[in-house]
């Protein structure tokens, strides 16, 4: 990898490696290198409860989890067709309110257990803004295209952040005292809000992080919103939208990553698992050829050794 970069790089202990476990939680680096975990076929868990933009949604999500509760039906309720949980995201909603609840009620109980044994958790933040359900007296997850007049809409100081970045990490450290914690920052501008007000809320989130990570609390920082915005910032690396990255982007960003995080060892297993990857998803001319059925033989006895060793990969 030739990176012209002028973002310090410091190595990171201990490296992620086949025998590690992952959680990644938040917003959008969560989602994009947590499918980039799961392509190499680590042992890792992207967002139980979807993608959860802020701070207090993530710091709820972890008490929830934390202190083993249980969600009702007085915490559903019915908009257009669906039902939801303002404490998840609209990807968890559903017509039928008991696969709902049933669904919410197991991922806390699932990712108390992947807390419990994860070897790295990294939370990823992506916006300051919040929406506080005036109805309720609530800051919600997601609003779930509900009216905006019922909500206030309020910038988190960063005074705020910083006490549920310390829950959040307290939360975590009750079930599991050795995982390391990782922050980031989302490079996905929230432009809805407005330019100015995206950079405040980017620079609340900023400050609040490195105050914590000059805590001294063993934290780490992954700085995936400064590769963003400080070296890709050609619009190749950006979508049509010109707001999420591209491909291409969160390729670099991943190969970053893969820099500090990952360790060598790891790195040879997966270019084992991307050979079998490319050759699985490979479409021949001739399914029926001796040579697609020689390949075919070859994939399956690499893929059979791989999983000797790992045997929870599956492919």
């Amino acid at each position: 990898m030739n990176l012209q970069t002028k973002i310090p790089l410091k190595p990171q202990e201990p490296k992620i490696g086949y025998e590690s476990e992952v959680l990644m939680l938040g917003s959008c680096f969560a989602e994009n290198v947590g499918k980039k975990f799961g392509y190499y076929k680590f042992k890792n868990e992207i967002n139980p409860f979807g993608i959860l933009f802020h701070p207090k949604a993530i710091e709820t999500f972890l008490w929830m989890t934390s202190q083993e509760e249980q969600y009702t039906e007085t915490d559903l309720f019915y908009h257009n067709e669906r039902w939801h949980c303002f404490d998840a995201h609209s990807s968890l909603s559903h017509p039928d309110r008991n696969v709902l609840l049933s669904n919410l009620n197991t991922s806390l109980s699932h990712t108390k257990q992947k807390i419990k044994s994860a070897t790295h958790i990294f939370i990823t933040l992506g916006t300051a803004w919040v929406y506080h359900l005036k109805s309720l007296d609530m800051v919600v997850a997601n609003c779930h295209k509900i009216p905006q007049k019922e909500f206030d809409k309020e910038l988190l100081s960063i005074e705020d952040i910083e006490q549920c970045l310390q829950n959040c990490i307290h939360l975590i450290r009750n079930i599991n005292t050795s995982a390391q914690i990782v922050f980031t920052i989302s490079p996905v501008r929230h432009v809805k809000d407005g330019f100015v007000e995206n950079n405040r809320s980017k620079s609340h989130l900023i400050t609040a992080v490195h105050k914590m990570i000059e805590s001294g609390l063993n934290l780490g920082y992954f700085p995936s919103y400064e590769i963003m915005m400080d070296e890709l910032r050609d619009y190749r690396f950006y979508k049509e939208d010109m707001i999420h990255p591209s491909e291409l982007a969160i390729q670099y960003i991943w190969e970053y990553f893969s820099e500090i995080w990952i360790s060598e060892k790891a790195k040879k297993t997966m270019k084992q698992v991307e050979e079998i990857q490319k050759g699985l998803s490979h479409k021949p001319f001739n399914p029926d050829s001796e040579q697609y059925i020689e390949f075919l033989k070859k994939i399956t006895s690499k893929r059979s050794q791989l999983q000797e060793e790992y045997p929870f990969m599956n492919f």
